[in-house]
């Protein structure tokens, strides 16, 4: 069994939402467009940390698995995030999502309680015996408290259904041993900000939230790196950083909305318990828009 190798460069895709909370499809179905069509990404990641995807029930997640494939066809590669800690939930939206004609599947590690790493190589062997799709293990360890070693990434792999990994962490020793031991397999850089010392470690591509608007410099950051061209990636990435730790001190996910709004996509709302955004946040966000674009 062989599964194809994803690369590039991949938006975390956000969701749109009314102000009411429920799913705004007409800017669900635009954000999709902008990232073919502006950002020119090759992949969507669906349904993580910046879909808010957390606070979405079960049908409200295929509601959006649904919308993004059938807006998306099959321009670009599409990874749907299937994690919860409800297992059942994973499972089901696994075979969903594979159903749906998604390129992959990936879940976060499971969170909260204190699992060992048996039990989390037990959720993801779960979570993909019964279907035909590859796996792309979501390594997030500032967030759910969930190291894994490169030994234990080693036990991982040893399914064959697990293709890779979408590493967001700060510890560059890590991903450049994960690289050096699975060569072979699917590594994704998952800090925006430190895209490229990540590229010239080897990594295949990249997964960002911020991407929903900056996508077209991460594709120079990822394509000069790779070229060799430091002090021409490097020049991108400082303008990059200056954008993300603006977009960072005036609220991540809304500030990305409204900088969407800006550019004509109905990007919509940020849901509960996420705040509403206020009047100097609105402000701020079209300036940093304005700034940088």
């Amino acid at each position: 069994m062989a599964y194809p190798k994803l690369q590039g460069i991949y938006s975390a895709l956000l969701t749109s939402f009314n102000h009411d909370g429920t799913i705004n499809e007409k800017g669900v179905r635009e954000l999709v467009r902008y990232n073919i069509d502006v950002n020119k990404v090759d992949g969507l990641y669906v349904g993580g940390s910046t879909g808010e995807n957390f606070m979405l029930g079960t049908q409200e997640k295929e509601e959006i698995f649904k919308i993004v494939k059938d807006e998306a066809k099959d321009q670009i590669k599409l990874i749907a995030q299937v994690g919860s800690l409800n297992i059942k939930e994973s499972v089901h939206l696994a075979k969903f999502a594979t159903d749906l004609g998604y390129d992959s599947l990936s879940a976060v590690t499971p969170f909260y309680y204190k699992f060992s790493f048996a039990e989390v190589k037990d959720y993801y062997n779960t979570i993909i015996e019964n279907v035909d799709n590859q796996m792309i293990v979501y390594f997030i360890p500032f967030l759910t408290g969930v190291n894994i070693s490169i030994e234990q990434f080693g036990e991982l792999f040893a399914n064959e259904k697990i293709t890779g990994c979408k590493f967001t962490a700060g510890d560059f020793y890590l991903l450049e041993r994960f690289r050096k031991a699975f060569p072979d397999k699917a590594l994704f850089a998952g800090f925006d900000e430190m895209m490229l010392p990540a590229t010239v470690l080897g990594v295949d591509g990249a997964i960002g939230s911020t991407f929903n608007v900056n996508g077209v410099r991460a594709r120079q950051i990822f394509d000069f790196a790779r070229e060799g061209k430091i002090k021409e990636a490097l020049d991108v990435q400082h303008v990059t950083n200056d954008f993300i730790t603006d977009v960072l001190k005036n609220g991540l996910y809304g500030t990305l909305k409204i900088c969407l709004q800006e550019a004509g996509v109905d990007a919509g709302y940020c849901r509960k318990p996420m705040g509403d955004y206020s009047d100097e946040m609105i402000e701020n966000a079209k300036k940093i828009y304005h700034k940088y674009f």
